[in-house]
C-alpha cells in the first residue's frame, strides 16, 4: 500500500492495521466519501462500489466497527473477525467470519455474520447467509436491488 492510500481493511491483513485513533478517522473521512458520492450521483451503492465490490464491503464493515480478521507474515490467521473475498458470481463478494485455530471463530460465526448483514443492509447492500465447506457459514453479498 502506498503510503497516504486509504485501504479499507479485508480480513486479509497485518495485524494491528485498525487500530488507533487515526485509523478511525480515516475510517469514518472515507465513508462519508463514499457516502456523499453517492447523493451527488444518486445512486447506492455508487459506480465506484459495483467495480471494487470487496473494498466496498469492507469499508462497510470497518464503517460499522466491526472487527476485521488479520494473518501474520506466514499467512496464519492471528485475530477473530470478518474477512472479504471475492464471490463465485460477477459483481458478488463473500464475507466469512474467521479466526485462529481453536479460537471458537466457528461458534461465533453465525450471530457474527447476522452483525455483519446488519451493518451491510444499512449501507445499501443485499447479504444472504449460507453454509459452505465443512458446513462453515458465509455471507454472499450484492448490491441491494433499486427501486423501480
Amino acid at each position: 500500500m502506498a503510503e497516504g492510500v486509504f485501504e479499507a481493511a479485508t480480513g486479509d491483513g497485518p495485524p494491528g492495521l485498525t487500530e488507533g485513533a487515526g485509523r478511525a478517522a480515516d475510517v469514518r473521512q472515507a465513508f462519508a466519501g463514499l457516502l456523499q458520492i453517492r447523493r451527488l450521483t444518486g445512486t447506492a451503492p455508487a459506480a465506484w462500489e459495483l467495480t471494487q465490490t470487496v473494498r466496498a464491503v469492507a469499508l462497510a464493515l470497518e464503517a460499522a466497527g466491526l472487527p476485521p480478521s488479520a494473518v501474520d507474515a506466514d499467512g496464519t490467521r492471528v485475530a477473530t473477525g470478518y474477512r472479504v473475498r471475492s464471490g463465485d458470481g460477477p459483481g458478488t463478494v463473500c464475507v466469512d467470519w474467521l479466526g485462529p485455530s481453536g479460537s471458537g471463530a466457528a461458534q461465533e460465526e453465525e450471530s457474527e455474520l447476522g452483525r455483519c448483514t446488519d451493518a451491510l443492509v444499512k449501507a445499501g447492500w443485499e447479504a444472504l447467509l449460507y453454509r459452505g465447506p465443512r458446513r462453515r457459514r458465509f455471507l454472499e453479498v450484492e448490491p441491494a436491488p433499486r427501486p423501480s
